[in-house]
């Protein structure tokens, strides 16, 4: 059976082309050119991705380049911080270069484009250069300078390059077009005064010149094939070859291949801040403790939270390649370290909000070590000895002394599974002066085998070892926190984004080292964090085992006319879809599109991770697979994108014989 390819991305299909066009592929070279000025955060993680995967898709090296043109807001702590985090996520690049590198040859470059009367020193304010520059639909108008003779503009530029004038009383601009209608041509700056102590250049220079001069010459030094940046540089791109062009004239004997800007939409993310400003503002506001805060989106932040490399990069692919800017729902990103974690993390016991239990009928001085397995998703994972005593903890939350028959944990006359363990029964309290509940009195019985329905964790009082557990939620509550344009984003922190508690967790975790990673039974994935030491243990909450959040969300209301898929709401939508699926193709025309239509409401509510185990829907199954494309629509219409598994899926389908899937994939 031959293998099934994997669908080229647009980025990819470019490079295929120029490939099939004669472009040699010993000449692909990419590069990730992120600036100096905060640490990465998980949206640089698409570009990381797309530029290093390409490298390794292509076997052609990927340079590292600083985009270092502004000292005063770029320091050395960043370009660490950078590298390390690449590193971590597994990538590794060609060369480290710094667009301080090409300083020399960007002013020689520039001295040539003045003689030849393509670029001018204006002396006006920043307030008035920004009058001149018109709108979208009224052209500029010349600055008054723009007809500088070529010798008054290269002693002016000679003499900002000496430091003889003060910062914003000169600049250099490319001479273009004050008409054109990008408002990017419009005779752009390209140099400005700044004294400022460069991280690397020292007070070699008081000019630095601009992104869009610097950007793609830099390309062209290193003779990039492809430079790929987010959509936002879109319009830069004619600015972009106007440059390359002029070197190119300048160059093409030593430096013959002209870079390619192409652009893709960068990711954005649900209850999350992407400004470097605004984290940084976070960070001096004192609202995280830094910028590897286990709240903030940086990678370091992430990594420090307990996220894996693997976890971050799944998610990446799972996002896609796209052309359009989207939001990528957060619980994408929570998903993927659960999944990750579920197969890799050992399982351990934690008790997070004790309550006391003794078992009246086992011996006071006996201590039982038991097997407990480290990992029933890894066969290789083996077992470890937790200690079984007659004092134990349990949460809080798992006894009460009256229940339902629908609370299956500890309650007054009922009986539990203690995990690993033997099976207990409550039989009485003792309270304190305030009718507060202090101990749970229990027997145990050996007979293991027999059948009850809840299963609790636990820890042995005397041989619990008391952490510090940091319980993190999501730093914002609103979706789009710096989306509305009447409030600040600050106004949406969340108040209650880290809760610090005394917890107790079993012995076997003594010894563990900073960044462990292990799943709590029953509570969630946790990591230990930087600050533990060998007096005091730290740990971190990377992620619930569920998405809690998903339960917190209003469900939109339902209309008169729509009272039956409001009933059907009450079971999770993607089940209520999977059921009107099964009898899809049994119904007549009429009664179909009713269906469709209940369909495309339920949809509303569900997940791709809810909807993507459906994709392996059985050939036979035609009526689940058409419900599964109809949802798929609407969570494409709401802004999903296609990756690997939905172009499969498509794929597929489009093979079936049946005409009602073949048309409904078809509209995808």
């Amino acid at each position: 059976m031959s293998e099934e390819k994997k669908p080229l991305n647009f980025i990819e299909q470019i490079i295929e082309e120029d490939l099939a066009n004669g472009m040699s592929k010993n000449n692909l070279r990419f590069r990730f050119p992120p600036e100096p000025n905060g640490y990465l955060h998980i949206g640089h993680t698409k570009a990381i991705g797309i530029s290093f995967g390409l490298g390794e898709k292509y076997n052609a090296p990927v340079n590292l380049r600083f985009d270092d043109t502004n000292p005063a807001k770029e320091e050395q702590e960043y370009v660490d911080a950078i590298k390390r985090d690449i590193a971590w996520l597994g990538y590794k690049w060609d060369r480290e270069l710094y667009s301080s590198d090409y300083f020399q040859q960007l002013y020689d470059w520039t001295i040539q484009i003045i003689k030849d009367g393509k670029a001018y020193v204006d002396s006006q304010s920043s307030e008035a250069m920004a009058e001149q520059k018109g709108t979208p639909t009224q052209v500029g108008t010349n600055s008054p300078y723009r007809d500088r003779s070529v010798a008054e503009n290269l002693d002016l530029f000679t003499r900002m390059k000496n430091g003889e004038f003060e910062a914003g009383t000169h600049v250099l601009r490319a001479k273009i077009d004050m008409e054109d209608p990008n408002m990017l041509m419009r005779d752009p700056i390209m140099y400005r005064i700044m004294y400022a102590h460069h991280h690397r250049t020292g007070d070699d220079w008081c000019i630095y010149p601009m992104y869009d001069w610097t950007h793609g010459e830099s390309d062209y030094i290193e003779q990039i094939s492809h430079s790929l940046c987010s959509l936002e540089f879109k319009p830069h791109r004619k600015l972009y070859n106007w440059f390359r062009d002029i070197v190119h004239n300048y160059s093409s004997d030593t430096l013959p291949l002209p870079p390619k800007q192409r652009e893709f939409a960068r990711l954005n993310l649900s209850y999350t801040i992407m400004s470097k400003r605004k984290l940084l503002q976070l960070v001096n506001q004192g609202v995280v403790t830094g910028w590897n805060d286990p709240r903030m989106p940086t990678i370091s932040g992430l990594r420090r939270r307990g996220y894996t490399p693997n976890a971050l990069r799944k998610f990446v692919e799972t996002a896609g390649v796209a052309k359009r800017d989207n939001v990528i729902d957060v619980s994408l990103l929570e998903f993927c370290i659960r999944e990750d974690l579920n197969k890799t993390a050992p399982r351990v016991m934690a008790v997070l909000d004790p309550i006391k239990v003794i078992i009246a009928n086992y011996p006071d001085d006996k201590v039982e070590w038991l097997d407990a397995e480290n990992n029933q998703e890894d066969e290789n994972a083996g077992f470890r000895k937790v200690p079984f005593s007659r004092e134990l903890y349990i949460e809080k939350d798992d006894f009460k002394e009256e229940a339902s028959n629908k609370f299956f944990r500890l309650k007054l006359g009922g009986e539990v599974r203690l995990k690993n363990a033997y099976i207990i029964k409550a039989e009485s309290v003792v309270k304190d002066a305030n009718g507060d509940i202090q101990e749970i009195h229990c027997t145990y019985s050996k007979d293991t085998a027999r059948r009850v329905k809840g299963t609790l964790h636990w820890v042995s009082i005397k041989h619990a070892i008391k952490v510090e557990v940091r319980e993190y939620d999501r730093l914002f509550m609103d979706e789009a926190p710096d989306g509305h344009q009447d409030k600040d984003f600050m106004e949406f922190i969340n108040p209650n984004s880290l809760k610090t508690i005394e917890a107790f967790v079993e012995p076997s975790l003594t010894d563990v080292k900073v960044g462990d990673r292990f799943q709590f039974q029953r509570l969630g994935y946790f990591n230990v964090d930087d600050d533990s030491s060998l007096n005091k243990l730290v740990f971190n909450k990377t992620v619930g085992l569920r998405d809690s959040w998903a339960k917190a969300k209003p469900k939109p209301q339902s209309n008169n006319n729509q009272q039956k898929p409001q009933q059907q709401n009450q079971r999770k939508a993607i089940d209520v879809i999977q059921k009107l699926g099964k009898k899809y193709t049994n119904l007549p025309e009429a009664k179909q599109e009713k269906v469709k239509d209940e369909i495309i409401e339920l949809a509303k509510n569900v997940s791709y991770n809810d909807l993507e185990p459906l994709f392996g829907t059985a050939v036979k199954k035609v009526g689940t697979r058409i419900a599964t494309a109809i949802t798929l629509g609407v969570l494409i219409k709401n802004g999903l994108q296609k990756n690997e598994a939905i172009n499969d899926f498509i794929t597929k389908a489009l093979e079936d014989k049946n005409e009602l899937l073949v048309a409904e994939v078809k509209s995808l």
